[in-house]
C-alpha cells in the first residue's frame, strides 16, 4: 500500500533523449526526402530531352 505513494520522482533526462532521437530522425528523412526530390526533378528533366537541367548556381552581389 505505501510503495505506490513512495516513488521517487521520474527524471526527465529519458524524456529529452527520446525527443532528441525523435527529433533527429525527422531532420533526417526532411533531408533524404529533400535530396529525393532534387534527383527525381532532375530525372524528370532529362527523360523530357532537355540538356540544360543542372542548375546553375550564381554567387549572391554584395556591396
Amino acid at each position: 500500500m505505501g510503495s505506490d505513494e513512495q516513488q521517487e520522482p521520474q527524471s526527465p533526462r529519458g524524456a529529452l533523449l527520446a525527443l532528441l532521437v525523435v527529433v533527429s530522425i525527422v531532420a533526417a528523412v526532411l533531408f533524404v526526402m529533400n535530396r529525393l526530390h532534387r534527383s527525381a526533378t532532375l530525372e524528370d528533366c532529362l527523360a523530357s530531352g532537355r540538356t540544360n537541367c543542372a542548375p546553375i548556381e550564381t554567387p549572391s552581389q554584395t556591396r
